[in-house]
């Protein structure tokens, strides 16, 4: 069964109607996959703008009032009070210049209050042996921290029933950690900028939202589009062996 056929000189293009709805669907969905990431690209290139545009803002204290995490996201922020070494934890498998080490996440008693803001203070090496963990110099003085705030709650890969084993934690579970620590947290992680005498560095990526990624993404799925339907055409346009085939 054929939808239409059509004499083109030495050439006929006679169509199936199977194979042309299912390359109608095929192209459909890649040209709709194409679209959604664009609409993604043009989200994080509106999310870049934001992140771009808060490096020149004024910084934002942070208190002992809940704070909402969307207005101080990527924001320059600081936040006054005394560590806690007790719920002190170290994410694992950190490279710095290649080689492996530890980032350093204490909470920090705001000042004046019962709530907590935990803080990445930065990156320490392993040291010798991964059966003694690096001792990492204590702060209980009074102190101010001007850091970068950031999501707690991004995204990683763990194997499924992964738990995390004392103070050594592979990624950062920030509600499994609320929840085993006890602590009232504001909803942020704070990237430390500012030096505090620890020898711990600070080395924070510029953060990228990843839109190009998605223009990329686009691109190839619009080009897949593309070759379904030069496909479709090459595959119905035929030569020419009988006449009687086009006018019958």
């Amino acid at each position: 069964m054929h939808l239409l056929k059509l004499s083109l000189g030495r050439w006929k293009f006679a169509p199936g109607a199977w194979p042309t709805l299912a390359a109608a669907a095929l192209i459909g969905l890649t040209l709709s996959l194409g679209n959604w990431q664009m609409h993604r690209a043009a989200y994080k290139r509106t999310l870049q703008a934001r992140v771009d545009a808060a490096e020149h803002e004024p910084v934002l204290p942070v208190g002992a009032e809940s704070v909402a995490k969307d207005h101080y996201l990527y924001r320059r922020v600081e936040v006054r009070g005394v560590f806690d070494p007790v719920h002190e934890i170290l994410l694992d498998n950190r490279i710095y210049n290649g080689v492996a080490g530890y980032h350093v996440l204490t909470p920090m008693r705001i000042e004046g209050s019962n709530r907590f803001v935990l803080i990445n203070r930065g990156w320490i090496p392993v040291g010798k042996s991964r059966n003694v963990l690096p001792p990492i110099p204590p702060l209980m003085a009074r102190l101010k921290i001007v850091g970068i705030a950031v999501d707690p709650n991004t995204r990683y890969f763990e194997l499924t029933g992964a738990q995390s084993a004392g103070r050594v934690w592979q990624n950062l579970n920030f509600e499994r950690y609320a929840a085993g620590s006890g602590l009232s947290l504001q909803p942020l992680l704070l990237q430390q900028l500012n030096d505090t005498g620890d020898g711990l560095v600070r080395s924070w990526p510029r953060p990228d939202t990843g839109a190009s990624m998605h223009t990329s993404y686009a691109i190839q799925w619009y080009g897949l589009a593309a070759t379904l339907a030069v496909l479709w055409l090459a595959l119905n346009l035929k030569r020419n062996t009988n006449n009687d085939d086009i006018t019958d």
